[in-house]
């Protein structure tokens, strides 16, 4: 314990806290941003002081480049978009992501650094679990009681980002707990963690705990036989944990009798565990063949939505995001990019995925071990076979950001031994 305390010393003392922050606040609506501000001053006192600073390094080119990509998506995405205002708006809120991305390649180029920022993200992360056994076995938590349909923990009542959230980044948790005691550190983390994933009731937030329990199993393995051992342990360990769930907490049993309606075999029974996504989905499609270059315009789907759901559909009756609006959007990545920015938006998707992968192959082994947390939670985030939250929105594009941010900085990361050169922020 006294790592992680010690960690989480450094990131509120040191250059790590404004980036820390971007994590620390996420449950705490829009105060997250308090640290992409703070990055942004950050930022600015580094380049006045050292205005070639981007010439010296690689990760904070490469992070402009990939964001680039998601950036250009979105403002091509604006000329001729349903709602022009709102797409505009948005692709203007994209661009505090570069400071961000930059402020944590210079002021983490040292490998204590990061590791400092994984130590206090695991804490974190240990704090929002916590909170969410204590609401789990006593109904109340931090933020108070939860609501009737998700555990929520210290993300409050009618906001169910506790399992995306916990899911996506338990990454740096696990590997904190492996580094610090070893694997059987990791198996309890990795069941301290699961708790709160599944009673918090997001069953994409299942998918992307499987994604990095999956990740973090291939890591520990070591031939063939090993992978399948420990497979079949994370497999009994998950299959303990829901039977208990099932039989102590009446949220979770509901949530589970809604998803097994799936092997009913109809499409009616299929639509209802997917919470009604076909007919999101179908939708969708529809507004894609209408609008197949650059899409309706990024955050423009609610407002689109109306004109191509099929009459009496739901969640244009139900108001779901406001009067006169639809769903709010595709609640799957790839069809928000298809949708929103077109064919034009998915290329340049395509060409940051490429980037970032060449980024990958070239660095070297140690690297790739640095960043193997941020590595599997972008994959975990951005897995195609899964339900998703807006990439494009405030909140959940605030935190692909931060991981992208995390993930180029560890793959340029300097040694401890080695010197860091004249540049900090």
């Amino acid at each position: 314990m006294s790592a992680i305390a010690a960690a989480l010393k450094q990131a509120l003392r040191s250059p790590l806290l404004p980036f820390w922050l971007v994590v620390a606040l996420l449950p705490f609506a829009r105060s997250a941003e308090a640290g992409t501000v703070l990055c942004l001053i950050g930022c600015l006192f580094l380049f006045a002081r050292h205005p070639h600073a981007l010439r010296e390094h690689p990760g904070a080119r490469l992070l402009l480049w990939l964001l680039g990509a998601y950036v250009l998506a979105a403002l091509i995405s604006c000329f001729g978009a349903v709602a022009p205002a709102k797409s505009w708006e948005t692709t203007a809120s994209l661009l505090r992501y570069a400071p961000l991305g930059l402020y944590a390649c210079f002021a983490m180029r040292r490998e204590g650094k990061l590791r400092a920022l994984y130590f206090a993200v695991g804490a974190v992360l240990a704090l929002w679990a916590a909170d969410a056994w204590v609401q789990a076995l006593t109904g109340w938590s931090l933020a108070g009681r939860a609501d009737g349909e998700h555990l929520t923990g210290i993300f409050g009542a009618g906001n169910p980002k506790l399992g995306p959230s916990l899911a996506v980044l338990s990454p740096f948790a696990l590997w904190v707990a492996r580094e610090r005691w070893g694997r059987l550190g990791l198996a309890l983390a990795f069941a301290f963690l699961l708790g709160p994933i599944l009673l918090a009731g997001s069953r994409a937030a299942w998918v992307c705990y499987a994604v990095v329990a999956l990740a973090f199993v291939g890591r520990e393995a070591r031939s063939l036989r090993q992978f399948v051992v420990l497979g079949a342990a994370a497999v009994l360990l998950l299959a303990a944990a829901t039977g208990l769930a099932w039989a102590t907490s009446a949220r979770f049993q509901a949530r589970m009798e809604r998803t097994l309606a799936v092997f009913q075999g109809t499409s009616q029974a299929l639509d209802t565990a997917l919470t009604g996504r076909l007919d999101i989905w179908r939708t969708s499609t529809r507004m894609f063949a209408a609008h197949p270059f650059n899409g309706v315009g990024v955050r423009g789907f609610r407002y689109a939505y109306p004109a191509f759901a099929p009459s009496g559909d739901h969640f244009v009756t139900e108001e779901s995001c406001g009067e006169g609006e639809g769903a709010c959007h595709p609640h799957q990545l790839l069809l928000e990019i298809a949708v929103e920015t077109g064919a034009i938006g998915l290329l340049a998707w395509l060409a940051g995925t490429v980037l970032a992968w060449r980024g990958w192959r070239r660095a070297d082994a140690a690297a790739r071990a640095l960043a193997f947390p941020a590595t599997v939670a972008l994959a975990a985030m951005l897995f195609p076979l899964n339900t998703h939250l807006a990439f494009y929105s405030a909140w959940w594009g605030l935190l692909f950001a931060w991981l992208l941010s995390a993930w180029c900085t560890a793959l340029y990361v300097l040694p401890d031994a080695a010197k860091e050169g004249s540049h900090g922020a």
